[in-house]
């Protein structure tokens, strides 16, 4: 897997009721895999201008039906931006191996492990959407849409406001009300999480 720069719009919900979400999905989409993913974020501590100045290590396995598993990680630098909810990122990713030599990489040139993420479960497509149903590790439970048709470059307003509507629209699909939009990232809650 090369380097990839990609706008990606999505958005993410709290769930109360995980049963019936999970029966719904099941019912309404195709199920794909299982996961699990290892976030780590680094920040850069160093004294020189540096761009980007955090970046995410994911360590992640998936296991489709059948059990099959396939384990892989990932180096993630993005620009974040909400709307009405929802997350419009441009994100660039490329795949790291091995990753402790990376992580070693990334302290000989300023950056330090700041916090880490732990999900898991289930990916499902519907109506070009991805859905996962996801339990981050300390914050419950959220279902997540995002647009599996990846935007290369800057998309416009226009194509923005069209993925907002797709995506709310499959929100409402799942019976799931536009008041338990989380509109803050998971690496905000779990720092004001620390702080409690």
């Amino acid at each position: 897997m090369g380097t990839t720069m990609v706008t990606e719009i999505e958005l993410k919900a709290h769930v109360e009721n995980i049963e019936k979400l999970e029966h719904l999905l099941f019912e309404k989409a195709e199920f794909l895999h299982m996961y699990e993913k290892d976030d780590c974020y680094w920040v850069y501590t160093g004294n020189r201008p540096l761009i980007p100045s955090r970046i995410r290590i994911r360590r992640e396995t998936r296991t489709f039906p059948g059990g099959r598993e396939l384990s892989f990680c990932l180096a993630t630098y993005k620009s974040k931006e909400v709307q009405d909810g929802v997350e419009i990122n441009q994100e660039h990713e490329f795949e790291v191996k091995p990753a402790p030599e990376f992580e070693e990489f990334l302290k000989s040139i300023g950056f330090a492990p700041e916090l880490s993420k732990k999900k898991q479960g289930r990916t499902f497509f519907m109506d070009g959407i991805n859905a996962e149903l996801t339990e981050v590790e300390n914050l419950g439970w959220f279902v997540e849409l995002e647009l599996t048709n990846s935007i290369e470059g800057e998309p416009s307003a226009e194509t923005i406001e069209k993925c907002k509507q797709r995506l709310f629209e499959a929100l409402d699909k799942l019976g799931i009300g536009r008041e338990a939009i989380e509109s803050r990232f998971y690496s905000e809650m779990l720092q004001e999480k620390m702080l409690e």
